[in-house]
């Protein structure tokens, strides 16, 4: 092999070696406070149906003469989702709704979704990231 060819094998091993753990930390769900639950009523802003994590955002119902926040939830795949009953229409833009998450460990506005009622039907949908038997 050439020194050319043997530079570039190391620079592209040495990509690989960098990427690695960035994906790595993009699927572990560290971030996220088990342990913990934050539950809240809100509006939904959006609603996101795409790989590899479906989200919502949700403005809270703010106390009174308080700024709402928004919050970033997030969910498993979409198809995990449907296979859980979920579909795209799940959810609307300006659907009332109660949340119930686990919250990012670094407290911003945020979480992993356990559980979400929409308020006019009752329907009631759950998602978990963590999938049984795993840690």
């Amino acid at each position: 092999m050439s020194r050319k060819t043997l530079a570039l094998a190391g620079c592209l091993m040495m990509a690989v070696g960098l990427a690695a753990p960035t994906a790595f930390a993009h699927h572990s769900f560290a971030m996220f406070d088990q342990s913990q639950t934050t539950v809240f009523r809100g509006t939904i802003k959006d609603f996101q149906w795409t790989n590899p994590h479906a989200v919502i955002w949700v403005i809270n119902d703010a106390k009174p003469l308080a700024t709402p926040d928004v919050w970033t939830i997030e969910l498993t795949s979409p198809g995990n989702l449907t296979r859980m009953g979920w579909t795209r229409h799940a959810l609307a833009i300006g659907d009332k709704v109660n949340v119930e998450i686990n919250p990012l460990r670094d407290g911003q506005h945020g979480g992993s979704l356990k559980k979400i009622t929409v308020l006019a039907t009752g329907a009631v949908l759950t998602s978990s990231l963590i999938i049984p038997g795993k840690p």
